[in-house]
């Protein structure tokens, strides 16, 4: 017996799934959910724990459902290896925002033609990013963000009081990252 099968996906912690869940749940009855929180399109399908957990649960005749074609990823071959893969097993893919099925021939085509264009756009921001980075530096704009502690401060702390790297941490209500940084080499 076939089964819809939706998998959702969103790259960072703060965000939410929520939307997609809703988008798909308005027009198909999802048997069994899939969701990766927090894991970005970049990491491979076969590296994310609820896409490899979908790819082992599905079987033939049941219908993938994806918000959209990027959920799936942002690498080209990624995401066309898991298509063929669900393919494979007797799968076929549905993505919503495109509005084509994945597993006939034109929508292998519209699904190979916007994964390009994806990955192409994701290394167009990524090339545009590293410019502005340069020309700030070049202009000597600090870069990242501000610090909250002053690392004299820190040290004179730890070293008076003799206190542990979590100690001084904890006093102070930053990480044990930030406390190691603020004491090299000196404390």
């Amino acid at each position: 017996m076939s089964a819809i099968v939706a998998y959702t996906r969103v790259s960072t912690d703060d965000q939410t799934c929520e939307n997609q869940r809703r988008t798909i749940s308005a027009r198909y009855a999802v048997s069994k959910w899939f969701s990766d929180d927090g894991v970005s399109g970049a990491v491979a399908a076969t590296q994310r724990a609820a896409l490899s957990a979908l790819l082992a649960y599905v079987r033939e005749g049941d219908v993938v459902v994806v918000a959209a074609i990027d959920r799936l990823g942002r690498n080209t071959l990624d995401v066309l290896s898991t298509v063929e893969a669900l393919k494979d097993k007797g799968a076929s893919v549905v993505s919503m925002r495109e509005g084509f099925d994945l597993a006939t021939p034109a929508g292998k085509l519209m699904l190979t033609m916007l994964a390009a264009v994806a990955e192409l756009e994701r290394e167009n921001i990524k090339a545009r990013q590293m410019a502005g980075l340069e020309r700030a530096r070049a202009e000597g704009r600090p870069l990242g963000r501000k610090k909250t502690i002053d690392d004299a401060d820190v040290r004179a702390w730890r070293t008076e009081k003799g206190a542990s790297i979590k100690a001084t941490a904890e006093h102070f209500g930053i990480s044990a990252a930030s406390v190691k940084r603020a004491c090299v080499p000196a404390c």
